[in-house]
């Protein structure tokens, strides 16, 4: 199937808006000096870490590892795997998304996130309904990717949880160590049930948000043309919600397999590269914290300097040692850059630039048929989404 590049301006987000490319641009240069000073912090802290926990050790960890991170790289395919077959299973028909474009979407997106300062979230997401727009309607694709970041949510929650309560539960640690994971658990005390609730009761909480502040006079046009597209945002997801409730399990299933399986990753990281034997505890531990440390720094490109801090400090916790831990961060980012790099090929290969796609300028579709970006008419929020 042949790509071309589509010139059209068109925002990579849920709103879909009628900005132009110099609004694009003048954002990308307001935020471009603080990506820029997350990063050097990041390699600054990075630099620390590695200098106290010894290169000469860090270095003898990897060298231990050597063609196994082959294996560490497989057993990560899993995350990306399962996350894109429970996107899949929150379309509704008659809409269908085969499983390698959600494959493949799921790594162009995630690079983005990774290489692009300040917009895991802004980009990340969002773009993945981009990417495959030549299979869904965007409003389809960004719905069920609400959807499933939802399932996603709530199941790091219930995963931050047990793991930060066996950690206190189980070891001494320092008291800043003790205090932020107290605050980790509060938030997730919180949170969890928020999320739960604002689905059950199908508060308008986006569309809503939008109408007070359109009502307050700020960006009252910006807003008034959002308003319909996030109630038909919301609609959808609330919809999915009434409709599909014997698939919630299935999707939980395979979104808690994602964390299983990065418990599995540290596992057989640390089995080749620590001196000390790792044990499932340890590894369960670490990949919660993992989560916590990926949650807080999303903007921090590849989080780097903070992944390596908090895992070379928890390691040394866990019996380890911060060599370790800052080894094992570094396999870990060294798993994320192959990933990231084949999720920039993919981009580049589909004709996307990369600087278009941080605009949200490139859009890349089949030549001859593009889908309208415009979302079907608002529903009222007392209509129902009724499958035909």
């Amino acid at each position: 199937m042949s790509f071309h590049r589509c010139a059209t301006v068109t925002k990579m987000s849920t709103n879909a808006t009628t900005d132009n490319p110099q609004v694009a641009n003048n954002r990308r240069r307001k935020f471009a000096p603080l990506g820029i000073i997350f990063g050097v912090l990041g390699l600054a802290l990075f630099i620390y870490f590695v200098q106290k926990a010894g290169v000469a050790e860090i270095t003898a960890g990897i060298g231990r590892l050597g063609p196994a991170f082959l294996l560490v790289v497989a057993i990560s395919a899993i995350r990306y795997i399962v996350r894109s077959l429970a996107w899949t299973k929150c379309i509704e028909a008659p809409h269908k998304l085969p499983f390698r474009d959600a494959v493949q979407a799921r790594l162009m997106g995630d690079a983005l996130g990774n290489i692009i300062p300040l917009a895991s979230v802004a980009v990340s997401e969002p773009s993945k309904a981009v990417f495959v727009r030549h299979r869904l309607p965007l409003i389809i694709g960004l719905s069920s990717l609400a959807i499933e970041n939802i399932f996603y949510s709530l199941s790091v929650a219930l995963f931050i949880f047990s793991g930060t309560a066996t950690l206190l539960l189980t070891f001494s640690m320092p008291k800043a160590l003790r205090y932020a994971s107290i605050g980790a658990l509060v938030v997730t005390l919180i949170m969890a049930p928020l999320v739960f609730f604002l689905v059950r009761r199908q508060w308008k909480f986006f569309s809503g948000s939008l109408g007070f502040l359109s009502r307050r006079g700020i960006a009252r046009n910006w807003m008034d043309k959002m308003v319909p597209r996030a109630e038909t945002l919301e609609e959808r997801i609330y919809g999915f919600y009434e409709r599909n409730r014997t698939s919630f399990l299935t999707i939980f299933a395979l979104e808690f397999a994602f964390h299983l399986a990065g418990v599995l990753e540290i596992y057989t990281t640390l089995y080749f590269i620590s001196p000390i034997k790792p044990t499932l505890l340890t590894a369960f531990i670490l990949e919660s914290v993992n989560r916590i440390i990926n949650v807080t720094f999303k903007f921090v490109p590849l989080r780097t300097g903070v992944d390596e801090a908090g895992t070379g400090m928890l390691s040394k916790v866990l019996g380890l040692t911060t060599a370790i831990g800052v080894t094992l961060a570094i396999v870990r980012k060294g798993r994320d850059l192959f990933w990231s790099s084949l999720g920039v090929i993919l981009i580049l290969k589909r004709g996307f630039s990369l600087r278009g796609v941080q605009d949200g300028e490139n859009e890349v579709l089949p030549a001859g048929n593009e889908i309208s970006t415009a979302a079907p008419p608002a529903v009222s929020a007392n209509q129902k989404v009724q499958r035909t």
